[in-house]
């Protein structure tokens, strides 16, 4: 196997170290987390950083890049409304959800910008992705700063979810390769999924069963 040591690490090209390290850590989910800011811009960016932090209550994260960049657009408006949604991305929508990473000024909405489409639902502040089969509403919970690399943790609480009732199992499971919902591998590489297998839960002593993909509900 190839060796790459920390001294390696540090001595390569920062666009070469950076393909490498978001891609050693395997594939991430790719959000598109939308928001709306208190003069009403609209605001859609695709993070491949949120994370399941519970269920009980039902929360996630996600990281925020290093602020004052002219970046961090979605952050200040969840800070400033404590709303959030937070929509899975297709292969219909890669193209604009990728693009929406660039750094637009405060004043554009990439929902204009990049032809996707807003749905907006009464009594939520923060609009949602139409094209989206998974649809996730949240409020702002709190906030970590990561001294190490100056990022903040930002924790938020569901409220809200809305799906198509077909990926819905009787068990709450979500065939979420069935719903079309799409991985990134490294910052630019996206793949399709696909459910191989599912397993009882693992307890000692007791044979692992194999539990039916196909849908039941």
């Amino acid at each position: 196997m190839q060796h790459i040591s920390h001294k390696d690490l540090e001595n390569y090209d920062r666009f070469y170290r950076g393909n490498l390290i978001n891609s050693v850590t395997g594939f991430k989910s790719a959000n598109l987390l939308a928001s709306r800011s208190i003069d009403d811009t609209d605001n859609v960016a695709i993070f491949s950083s949120v994370t399941h932090l519970g269920s009980n209550p039902a929360m996630f994260s996600f990281v925020q890049r290093p602020l004052g960049h002219g970046v961090g657009h979605t952050y200040q408006n969840l800070k400033t409304t404590g709303k959030i949604t937070l929509n899975h991305v297709n292969m219909n929508l890669v193209d604009r959800a990728h693009q929406s990473s660039a750094k637009y000024a405060e004043q554009v909405s990439e929902f204009d910008e990049l032809d996707i489409e807003l749905l907006r639902r009464d009594n939520f502040v923060a609009p949602f992705v139409k094209e989206a089969s998974i649809q996730v509403a949240a409020d702002y919970v709190n906030e970590y700063p990561i001294k190490e690399n100056n990022c903040i943790l930002v924790i938020c609480k569901i409220t809200d979810i809305f799906i198509t009732p077909d990926i819905l199992h009787l068990d709450g499971w979500l065939d979420i390769g069935k719903a079309g919902s799409i991985a990134i591998n490294g910052l630019d590489g996206y793949a399709v999924t696909n459910t191989k297998k599912r397993l009882s839960y693992a307890q000692v002593d007791k044979e692992l069963e194999e539990l039916s993909i196909h849908h039941n509900a």
